[in-house]
């Protein structure tokens, strides 16, 4: 049997939603996403009958309906028939599938996308408490932040992190004096307000296309150099809580390091970090080992706004806009789903001369 290389993919165009705390729109994502999927197209000049492939990532659970990624392709058009397919997590794994897609040849050009519509759950802690073990933590019901706060304080416990330095964090993605974060009431010990993402509604989308194909549409490609994703295990009493050896192991995959604890991530200036609490990025950082020199989550990240289901799709576009726009040559871009970090997709993007 003979081999071929996969193909390259690059990302072509990106743009998101405003992220707001609360939407009219219904939890579709039909009335976010078509302004949004007419920014990509006005960034690529394609429109949609020149996309081959769509992907998208969404939860029926949040929406609180079944099939509601259905409904979301009337954003799409009914005309001319699509080739269609969703996960039921981030989009960014949406974008996972749709870049095999394009480098094993079936397709010069996809569009991803995700959405989610926090604000319509009458309880999201409920609704977010359905991805634990469903057997002897789920009945528990517990908040997203009182789990949460159980990774920070074993972190702290374990002299990994610190409240000073989860404060520290929040102040750089907030664009705030870190003086006074600390006197803060706590949301769940040992988290603060700052220290939480916000609820909020939006909706990403990406063009991927394949590396012939992008060169004859955008000027500076990110071409995907490597890509890859790992799930630890969904039992908080089998995991060490205070590291992240799926992270670490999908990095050096993706950048085909020969150690699994070592990825070499040298020449990544940006890092976009989907990191819902402070002391996630703290062990995010520790695990991936970036050095002090790159340029951690300029964005601001899920701290600042945190759509459900596209948070990590962003975190990739906002990857490819530091390669686009020459601030960096080469960039990660992080995403997670499940509880603590249970999942974890790391992507790599470079820019190339010609």
């Amino acid at each position: 049997m003979t081999h071929t290389a996969p193909r390259d993919v690059a990302v072509i165009g990106f743009a998101h939603a405003r992220h707001s705390e609360s939407t009219f729109g219904t939890t579709n994502g039909v009335e976010m996403l078509a302004p949004v999927f007419a920014e990509c197209y006005r960034q690529t000049g394609l429109d949609r009958t020149d996309i081959e492939f769509w992907c998208s990532g969404s939860s029926d659970y949040l929406a609180g309906r079944a099939f509601s990624f259905i409904s979301a392709v009337d954003s799409i058009g009914a005309v001319p028939p699509i080739s269609e397919s969703h996960v039921e997590m981030d989009a960014a794994w949406a974008l996972f599938e749709a870049y095999l897609k394009i480098a094993a040849g079936h397709a010069d050009t996809a569009l991803v996308y995700g959405f989610g519509k926090a604000s319509a759950s009458t309880d999201l802690d409920t609704a977010l408490a359905l991805q634990l073990d469903p057997y002897t933590v789920t009945p528990l019901w517990p908040g997203r932040h009182h789990v949460a706060a159980l990774q920070a304080r074993s972190g702290i416990d374990a002299g990994r992190w610190s409240e000073a330095e989860m404060a520290a964090v929040a102040a750089r993605a907030h664009g705030r004096d870190a003086a006074g974060l600390l006197d803060e009431p706590y949301v769940a010990d040992p988290l603060r307000r700052h220290d939480c993402p916000p609820v909020t509604d939006g909706a990403g989308a990406i063009i991927l296309a394949s590396g012939d194909r992008a060169r004859e549409l955008v000027d500076n490609p990110a071409y995907i150099s490597g890509i890859e994703h790992i799930a630890d295990s969904a039992e908080f009493g089998a995991r060490d809580l205070t590291d992240s050896p799926s992270a670490r192991a999908a990095a050096a995959r993706a950048t085909g390091s020969s150690s699994s604890d070592r990825p070499d991530l040298g020449g990544v200036g940006v890092a976009e970090l989907h990191t819902q609490y402070t002391h996630q990025e703290l062990l995010l950082r520790a695990a991936l080992g970036l050095a002090d020199d790159v340029t951690v989550t300029p964005s601001g990240g899920s701290l600042v706004a945190d759509p459900l289901f596209s948070a990590g799709l962003e975190r990739i576009g906002y990857a490819a806009e530091a390669v686009w726009s020459g601030r960096t040559e080469r960039a990660l871009a992080h995403a997670t789903s499940g509880h603590l970090l249970q999942q974890n997709l790391i992507c790599l993007l470079e820019g190339r001369t010609a």
